[in-house]
């Protein structure tokens, strides 16, 4: 059952900051869509994420750089019409904000007033602070993203734990720092050592939000699909299944097909 604070009516930038101070962990969720949407925020989740990962999730997609902008917008626009709490955060998808600050801006702009959303996230670190420090100037909360970052994936050719030697890690201290000073009100951190994000964790005033990055972040995000079970392929060691749902479904339907070929349904008391 959700311990979740309820005279918190709306949850906002400060309120997830202000959770930090008390040392209070966050919870974060990703949803894509309206339906399950308003059960995740029922369920007294924090922060929601529409996170470019429906890609994967949603789209059949292997990684995460062939979603759109209209597409993110669309899956937004639908979380956003469900949520009456969260506060709710969108990727910037890849090719929308790397290497270009006024087209970063724009897509930025575009997310904030055709979805509702009511912060943006992105990838990278020093390569990316012109777009970040762009999007702020106008007044748009920005969450960063140090780590794995999988838009990143060609690059780095795996998806296999970041910031192990020191001067990977250094950076990411670095990058981490930047992004604090330059207005960004969080930042997620995947897939680093467990003793990296406790130091970052630590020497931020901003709070951090882990995945795959051990226990000290100052919340912790998870895919909600691989929460429920619904995909069953991915099992990395930080994914804690809560459910089974695609063995639930499954059977349920296997059910429905089964009713309907011995003609039970409709049934008299199904029919008008």
């Amino acid at each position: 059952m959700s311990v979740h604070n309820p005279d918190i009516k709306r949850v906002t930038t400060h309120t997830i900051q202000e959770l930090k101070n008390k040392g209070e962990k966050i919870s974060a969720l990703t949803a894509y869509d309206y339906s399950m949407a308003r059960v995740v925020d029922a369920a007294g989740v924090e922060l929601i994420l529409v996170g470019d990962s429906a890609s994967n999730v949603m789209a059949g997609h292997e990684t995460t750089l062939p979603i759109t902008l209209d597409q993110m917008i669309y899956h937004a626009s639908s979380v956003v019409r469900a949520v009456k709490r969260a506060l709710v955060v969108v990727d910037l998808p890849f090719g929308s904000y790397q290497g270009n600050s006024s087209e970063a801006l724009r897509s930025a702009i575009r997310i904030m007033k055709e979805s509702g959303a009511h912060a943006v996230k992105l990838e990278g670190g020093l390569e990316v602070k012109e777009s970040i420090v762009r999007i702020l100037s106008a007044g748009v909360p920005v969450m960063g993203h140090l780590g794995l970052t999988p838009q990143s994936i060609y690059k780095f050719g795996t998806y296999a734990v970041r910031a192990k030697e020191e001067a990977e890690a250094q950076k990411l201290m670095d990058d981490a720092r930047m992004l604090e000073d330059i207005g960004c009100f969080s930042l997620v951190l995947e897939k680093i050592p467990a003793s990296l994000t406790r130091q970052v964790s630590q020497s931020l005033h901003i709070p951090t939000i882990g995945i795959g990055a051990g226990p000290d972040a100052d919340g912790q995000i998870l895919v909600l699909h691989d929460l429920l079970g619904i995909t069953k392929d991915f099992k990395p060691r930080f994914l804690r299944r809560y459910a089974d749902l695609s063995t639930i479904i499954t059977e349920a339907i296997a059910h429905y097909v089964d009713d309907v070929k011995a003609r039970d349904f409709p049934n008299e008391n199904e029919a008008y």
